[in-house]
């Protein structure tokens, strides 16, 4: 289509002016079929700058999610990628893929989700234009015990790419969500499907839905003590298509390198619950109070118990106290 090449071609120039009749003769188009294009993709929300004797380019306030704009920040541009507006759940669509026999490193990246997935068959709020939400499938030769170790690493390579677009201090609440000023900008969802006799993984899907300029005032009753944004309303060009393409650099990277756990000392450095006053949530069960100790090499927590026992949790939910 006529409005995608022209779309990829601004990307490719994105910081300079193309002229209509250069990308006429380009794409071997009348300058109406690009003037209508051009206006067609300002329909669909991209802000495009156009000035007489200069051209047209993306404005650097434009933060429209689309292939053509992660691939541009990718440093890995092999990656099987592939862009939605609005999906129902990028790990549910994921996985009817990966069941099909979709190959390792297949990404889904949207701006909105219509049933988004939380922990614990939680919803996750997911509204357009807000928020980046990716899934990656992936294949590793693990047990299904060593999985936490993705989740780890997926953490961490959120964290570092939300503070390599902003000044702000990205920590980690165990296992696997990402705070900002003491609101939660991050939820990472990893599913598994499992090998029942050998307890191999077939299949992991790597779910991360960031909040990246959510109103305050857009959350639900029932998030706005809990939730905010990654980054507020600072000026950020292309923002969301950045923090994509920087995510999926980093944990592609992490991934390649899994068994040398490079991560594990900024996963512990960020940790937001080391040496706190925590409660320990089980399904079915009251709150249990302990204190965080310590992370062990496989991410389990090391805790204290009210008891004074010592335990570790490979998996679950902890919630830290507020006195």
């Amino acid at each position: 289509m006529t409005k995608d090449a022209i779309l990829e071609l601004l990307w490719q120039n994105a910081d300079s002016y193309i002229s209509g009749a250069e990308l006429a003769r380009r794409l071997g188009v009348s300058r109406t079929a690009v003037w209508k294009a051009i206006e067609q993709l300002r329909e669909e929300g991209y802000a495009i700058d156009s000035v007489t004797n200069k051209g047209h380019r993306l404005s650097s306030g434009s933060d429209v999610l689309s292939e053509e704009g992660i691939r541009k920040y990718l440093e890995r541009k092999d990656l099987d990628l592939r862009v939605y507006r609005s999906i129902t759940s990028t790990n549910t669509v994921l996985k009817t893929m990966a069941e099909e026999g979709a190959k390792e490193g297949l990404c889904l990246v949207a701006g909105e989700q219509t049933a988004g997935k939380g922990r614990r068959g939680r919803s996750f709020y997911s509204p357009a234009n807000s928020g980046i939400y990716l899934s990656i499938l992936l294949r590793p030769a693990l047990q299904a015990v060593d999985a936490t170790s993705i989740t780890a690493c997926a953490a961490v390579a959120v964290a570092e790419a939300i503070e390599s677009l902003a000044a702000v201090n990205a920590e980690i609440k165990w296992v696997n969500d990402i705070y900002i000023d003491g609101r939660k900008v991050c939820g990472i969802l990893t599913e598994a499907s499992l090998d029942c006799e050998s307890g191999q993984v077939n299949y992991l899907i790597v779910g991360i839905g960031i909040n990246t300029r959510v109103p305050a005032t857009d959350f639900p009753d029932e998030l706005k003590n809990i939730a905010g944004s990654a980054f507020g309303d600072r000026p950020i060009p292309q923002l969301r298509c950045r923090l994509a393409a920087g995510v999926l650099d980093r944990l592609t990277g992490y991934y390649a390198n899994l068994t040398d756990k490079v991560w594990f000392n900024e996963y512990r450095r960020r940790s937001m619950v080391l040496g706190k006053e925590i409660n320990i949530l089980a399904v079915g069960r009251d709150p249990e109070p302990a204190t965080a100790l310590d992370l062990a090499p496989d991410f389990a927590l090391i805790v204290r118990t009210g008891s004074g026992e010592l335990r570790r949790l490979n998996s679950g939910e902890v919630s830290i106290r507020r006195r």
